[in-house]
């Protein structure tokens, strides 16, 4: 077991705290990837060598002193390969580190859906499904010729390697995300267009927040609305600029929205990721002389204030944009 899957317990407006969580990482190893909004991968193969300890007793260094530093606790799932460590982060819980040993790889697999393995969507897992292939255990017992008839040549045999427990992926040293997401569930398949842009309204100023709170700036919104047959639509827009303004998030959002046409959809959850992150400080602002406009930005900046001081739900987001 040498590599680490960690999910630091993060509230969400508090991404700005992961590069110093990954610095903990790097105490122990320079390969280190950044899986934001909260983990990270960590190769800890020469740590083994260096420490004279494994992975699961430097995870519980690592867990100590992310509690001791920075007041924030994690699960930590352990394994051969970066895939068996982000599926026994799956199984993990605080304070207890979930490792998949060599020798248990099979044993840990075998009896797991076919769609918790990495790479395997709603489809291809519909498709193995229909033919009794519905275990880890049943696709690593199944001829590679018939993994290849029904799901293709290189995706049959990449799925029946890893349903084998063959892990080739590997950990790619990285900076902090260009990106981030926040998702929308509903509690019950959604109908209602207003609650949609309720939604919308929402995590377009739970977005801006974080990207202000890290001093970001976002040049593409993408949208993806999940429906209750699992199926999903994914739109993404440039902007004219790029912006940390909620208000110029929420405009967008509700144009791709919009754009959709959705009549009568049922929606299981809306989510709005903001990619191409540039630095506040490098970024332009084209003067609107829009008095609502300069108004909403000056509540913005008291708002992201009194979230500074008194925490992330101080304001709750998306209730500062129309």
């Amino acid at each position: 077991m040498t590599i680490l899957c960690v999910r630091f317990q993060l509230p969400p407006a508090h991404e700005a705290a992961l590069p110093g969580l990954l610095g903990l990482l790097e105490d122990f190893t320079p390969v280190v990837e950044a899986l934001p909004p909260d983990g990270a991968l960590a190769d800890l193969r020469g740590a083994e060598r260096y420490f004279g300890r494994d992975a699961v007793e430097l995870a519980s260094v690592i867990r100590v002193r992310a509690l001791a530093h920075h007041g924030v606790d994690c699960v930590i799932g352990a394994g051969p390969g970066p895939m068996l460590a982000r599926m026994a982060l799956r199984d993990a819980r605080p304070g207890v580190t979930r490792a998949v040993a060599e020798g248990e790889v099979a044993d840990f697999l075998a009896g797991k859906p076919v769609a918790a393995l990495p790479g395997v969507g709603t489809a291809t897992a519909r498709t193995l499904c229909e033919y009794g292939l519905d275990t880890l255990g049943r696709v690593a017992a199944a001829p590679l010729s018939t993994l290849q008839r029904l799901v293709g040549a290189k995706a049959g045999r990449e799925l029946h390697e890893k349903a084998g427990g063959v892990d080739r992926g590997r950990v790619v040293p990285n900076g902090v995300s260009r990106s981030l997401a926040t998702e929308r569930p509903f509690t019950r398949d959604e109908l209602d267009p207003d609650r949609h842009r309720r939604a919308l309204l929402s995590a377009a100023g739970e977005l801006g927040a974080r990207l202000r709170a890290v001093d970001k700036v976002c040049g593409t919104l993408t949208l993806t609305v999940r429906y209750a047959d699992r199926s999903s639509t994914t739109r993404t827009r440039t902007l004219k600029e790029p912006t940390a303004h909620s208000a110029a998030l929420t405009r967008t959002a509700y144009e791709m929205y919009e754009a959709l046409g959705l009549q009568r959809a049922r929606v299981r959850a809306l989510a709005l990721r903001a990619e191409a992150l540039g630095p506040a400080e490098q970024a332009s602002h084209q003067l609107t002389f829009d008095p609502v406009d300069e108004k909403l930005r000056r509540i913005e900046e008291v708002a992201d204030r009194a979230r500074a001081k008194f925490g992330p739900h101080a304001v709750m987001p998306g209730t500062l944009a129309a």
